[in-house]
């Protein structure tokens, strides 16, 4: 399906469990200041681990300058006018795995352990499948994302692997990373989006 159609059932409000209410809405241009004000709130040390330098301006102009959802889906989640968490779903651009996508989901301090992060994942699924991609998975750290890793789990993401020592924390300790995955293939069918 093409992703322009998908992305036309945005925005729209959400409401959790605690009561939480927020506005769930693709990434826009106009987002840049909003971006970057986000990502330094999260700590040095949960950034440590993300795969770009999201504090440096170049990046974020970067993702905005050049946002092509065919290649990544960056949704956001905003509680008045602030950006509180970031989801995106990545597709490769290599044709042996365009069936695979990669989520990386960044949620504020602040809104952690109210479902959000659980939501935005579940979010990501529904756009996996109306994609048509076949597997989605996570690449999390062991001890140091441990919310992370039971929020994939609870949302039906299984441990595939187990890299021994691949990533480094902030303190130069090895970690191991742990890849987590859903296949989607069975669920194509059903059209859950």
């Amino acid at each position: 399906m093409d992703v322009n159609i998908v992305l036309q059932r945005y925005p729209f409000d959400v409401k959790l469990e605690d009561g939480s209410e927020f506005t769930i809405r693709p990434l826009a241009k106009e987002d840049k200041i909003r971006l970057a004000r986000f990502f330094q709130t999260v700590s040095e040390e949960d950034r440590f681990y993300l795969k770009e330098n999201v504090t440096a301006p170049e990046i974020i102009h970067g993702w905005i300058d050049n946002m092509n959802y065919e290649r990544a889906v960056p949704i956001l989640a905003i509680v008045d006018g602030n950006i509180v968490a970031d989801a995106t779903l990545h597709r490769s651009r290599t044709p042996a795995r365009m069936h695979v996508g990669e989520l990386r989901v960044v949620v504020h301090p602040n809104y952690r352990g109210v479902g959000l992060g659980a939501r935005l994942i579940q979010e990501l699924i529904d756009l996996g499948r109306a994609l048509e991609l076949e597997i989605l998975f996570f690449e999390l750290v062991d001890r140091r994302e441990m919310g992370a890793i039971h929020a994939a789990a609870t949302a039906g993401f299984e441990e595939v692997a187990v890299l021994r020592n691949r990533v480094k924390d902030v303190y130069g300790s090895l970690q191991d990373l742990v890849i987590m995955e859903r296949s989607l293939e069975s669920e194509m069918a059903y059209g859950h989006f």
